[in-house]
């Protein structure tokens, strides 16, 4: 397959969504094609403007930071290649009002919305919580019932 061929299928999925060179690069790499082109087609992607693993961090974050707490968010990203500065500078960048606090009580209260009546219900809720990544001290706040400070 050549460069160009490789460039219009990278287009293609691009046109769909954003996304990270590292998954640009195994969808094209499925298409039987040399890396050596697969990395030139994706060169001159990003040499364009159209490829920009900072601009798939900030959507990645945007699209998903109502669900997810930062390290969730965070590993998420490590996994689709992206480096750490570029993670740490999508975060930064979510929302001043947007706080991990806001978002986790309204996680929280979408599943459960009262309190644990006992230490299993409330070890439950703080596993569910963590598991969308929200840190302790968060969850504790949050079960717990405590204001934003």
């Amino acid at each position: 397959m050549s460069v160009v061929d490789l460039q219009k299928k990278a287009l293609d999925l691009l046109a769909r969504r954003e996304h990270s060179r590292q998954e640009l690069q195994r969808k094209l790499s499925r298409l039987d094609a040399d890396s050596a082109e697969i990395a030139a087609a994706l060169d001159a992607l990003e040499a364009r403007g159209w490829l920009s693993d900072a601009r798939f961090a900030a959507a990645y974050v945007r699209a998903n930071a109502a669900r997810f707490g930062r390290f969730r968010l965070e590993q998420a990203l490590r996994e689709l290649g992206i480096a750490d500065a570029l993670i740490r500078e999508a975060l930064d960048n979510l929302p001043e009002d947007d706080t991990e606090l806001l978002r986790a009580r309204t996680v929280w209260q979408k599943r459960f919305r009262e309190r644990p009546r006992d230490e299993q219900e409330r070890a439950r809720q703080a596993r569910f919580l963590q598991s969308r990544g929200f840190a302790y001290e968060v969850i504790r706040k949050v079960i717990a019932g405590l204001e934003d400070e």
